[in-house]
C-alpha cells in the first residue's frame, strides 16, 4: 500500500510513502515492548526533561511544522502555528504537574503504611485522526510518556509527513529508541496491533464508526480503550442572551479548522424571541468570510482535506434542504482547484433531516428555533453525540441549569467549546468515553494499585466480603 500525501488548496499530490512491511511493523513492536522496561524504570524527572525538550523543538520548528500541516491537511496557516504552540505548552503543564499527580497517595489505616500507586501499562497504540495531525498526537503522547508508557502512532494515512516529523521530534528530544514510534498502516491493520500481547492499551480519536470497531477488538482482548469520537455539539442562543456577541462567536465556532473539528458547535438552537435577529447576523457573517488559500493571513477559511469530504457534506446539505431546511447561505462547492465548499447556513431544520442528527465535517451549520429553555435542552440531548455544547445566557442562575442538563462532555457558558491541559476532555453517549488531558488524562492508562504493608502479621481482616 502506497500513503499519499495530498495538498487539499490544490488537489495535487506532493509525497508518497511506502507502508511499512509485516516485518517492520514487528521490529517496531518488539522494539516498543523493550523500550517499555527501561522507560518505566526511569526517574520521573527524566522521562518529564525529554517532554520538556520536546516542548522547546515544538517552539523552534514551530513555522517548519505549521508549514506542514497546512500542506497535508489544508488548515489555515496561522491556525497551524496556534496548533504547534499549544502541543508546546500541554506538554510544559505535564513538565509542572505530573510528578505531583503521579505521586503515590497515602491513607491512613492503622498499624499499616498504605497508598494508592499509579503505574504504567505498557506500549499504548494511538489511532489519531488527520483534523489536528500534531495536537491529537501530543495530547496523548505527552502525559503517557511521563507515565512511563510507550506510544505506537497509527497516524491517518493522508498525513504520513505529520506522522513521521513527530517520531523524529521525540527521537531529537532524546526520547529513547522505541519510546514513540510511527507505523505506517492502514487501518486494516488495527485488528491484528490490537490482538498483540505485548500492546497493553489504546485510545482512538476518530469516527464513530472506528471508535466501534476499535473498541470491540481490544474488549475482546480484554485491554482497556479510551475513544474521543465524533460530535455534533449543540450551541444553544436563549432569551437573554447578548445576540450579536452569541452570532459573532458562532461564526467562529462553526469555521474552526475549516469546519473540521469534532467540538466545533455544529446545531444552533435558539430561543424564538431571538432567532431572527441572530439568524441574520449569523447568516450575514459566514457570508462574509474570505474563503482561499490556507497559507493567506486574509483567508477564514480554507479547504476541506478531501473530495470525497466535500461530497459527503454536499450530500448532506442536499439531503437537508430536500427534507425542507431553508438554506439562507452558501450551499454549494466551489468551483477552482483544490477542495472547497462555501460556508452555510441552514435555518428551520427539520428533524428528519441529515444535518438535524448527523455530524457535519464542513463549514455549514443548522440553525433550529425552540420556545424556551427546556425545549433547547431537549433538542440538545436529542442526539446520539454528547461532547460538547455552549449555551449564551446573561441569567446565570439560567445558564447552569442548562448546563447541567446537557448531555456531554462540557458545557461552556458564553464561550466556545475548547479544550485545556488543565481539564478532562471527551464525551459521552456515541461520543466516546475516557478522558485526555488534566489528571484524568495522565492516570487514564495506568494501574491504580493498591499497596499496604503491615510491619507485623495481624489477624486475617477476612469479612467473608469482597
Amino acid at each position: 500500500m502506497t500513503m499519499m500525501s495530498t495538498n487539499p488548496a490544490t488537489g495535487e499530490v506532493v509525497a508518497r510513502f511506502a507502508s511499512h512491511s509485516p516485518a517492520e511493523v514487528e521490529r517496531r513492536v518488539a522494539r516498543a515492548a523493550a523500550a517499555f522496561v527501561d522507560w518505566r524504570a526511569l526517574a520521573l524527572r527524566d522521562r518529564l526533561a525529554v517532554i520538556g525538550r520536546v516542548a522547546d523543538l515544538l517552539d523552534a520548528r514551530r513555522e517548519e511544522y505549521a508549514a506542514l500541516m497546512t500542506l497535508e491537511m489544508g488548515k489555515l496557516l496561522v491556525a497551524a502555528r496556534e496548533e504547534v504552540a499549544k502541543c508546546a505548552a500541554t506538554c510544559r503543564w505535564y513538565v509542572e504537574h505530573a510528578e505531583r499527580l503521579l505521586a503515590d497517595e497515602h491513607v491512613a489505616v492503622e498499624g499499616e503504611r498504605a497508598y494508592v500507586a499509579y503505574q504504567p501499562l505498557g506500549v499504548l497504540l494511538a489511532v489519531m485522526p488527520w483534523n489536528f495531525p500534531f495536537w491529537q498526537v501530543l495530547r496523548f503522547a505527552a502525559p503517557n510518556l511521563a507515565a512511563g508508557n510507550v506510544g505506537l502512532l497509527k497516524h491517518a494515512s493522508n498525513v504520513p509527513q505529520s506522522a513521521l516529523a513527530i517520531e523524529q521530534l521525540f527521537e531529537d528530544a532524546g526520547a529513547p529508541a522505541g519510546v514513540f514510534q510511527s507505523l505506517l498502516v492502514s487501518s486494516d491493520a488495527v485488528e491484528g496491533l490490537l490482538a498483540d500481547p505485548r500492546i497493553a492499551a489504546a485510545t482512538l480519536t476518530g469516527s464513530e464508526a472506528a471508535g466501534r470497531s476499535v473498541a470491540a477488538h481490544a474488549g475482546r482482548q480484554l485491554k482497556k480503550t479510551v475513544l474521543e469520537l465524533g460530535g455534533s455539539d449543540p450551541f444553544i442562543v436563549l432569551a437573554s442572551a447578548d445576540v450579536a456577541a452569541a452570532a459573532r462567536v458562532a461564526v467562529t465556532a462553526r469555521t474552526i479548522n475549516n469546519g473540521q473539528s469534532c467540538i466545533a458547535a455544529k446545531r444552533f438552537i435558539v430561543h424564538e424571541a431571538v432567532a431572527e435577529e441572530f439568524l441574520q447576523r449569523f447568516a450575514d457573517g459566514m457570508a462574509a468570510l474570505h474563503v482561499g488559500d490556507p497559507r493567506d493571513p486574509a483567508t477564514q477559511v480554507g479547504p476541506l482535506v478531501s473530495a470525497q469530504q466535500v461530497a459527503e457534506v454536499e450530500q448532506q446539505v442536499a439531503h437537508s434542504v430536500a427534507a425542507g431546511a431553508v438554506l439562507r447561505v452558501g450551499g454549494a462547492r466551489l468551483e477552482r482547484p483544490g477542495f472547497y465548499y462555501a460556508p452555510t447556513v441552514l435555518a428551520d431544520v427539520p428533524p428528519h433531516a441529515a444535518a438535524y442528527h448527523e455530524e457535519v465535517f464542513g463549514p455549514v451549520a443548522m440553525v433550529v428555533r425552540v420556545p424556551d429553555a427546556d425545549a433547547a435542552v431537549a433538542v440538545a440531548n436529542g442526539n446520539r453525540y454528547g461532547l460538547g455544547a455552549s449555551v449564551w445566557t446573561a441569567d446565570l442562575a439560567e445558564a447552569e441549569r442548562v448546563a447541567l442538563a446537557i448531555e456531554s462532555g462540557s458545557v461552556f457558558v458564553n464561550a466556545m467549546v475548547a479544550s485545556d491541559p488543565r481539564f478532562p476532555f471527551g464525551g459521552v453517549k456515541a461520543s466516546g468515553y475516557g478522558r485526555e488531558l488534566g489528571a484524568w488524562g495522565l492516570r487514564e492508562f495506568t494501574n491504580v494499585k493498591t499497596v499496604r504493608i503491615r510491619a507485623r502479621p495481624a489477624g486475617t481482616g477476612v469479612t467473608h466480603a469482597e
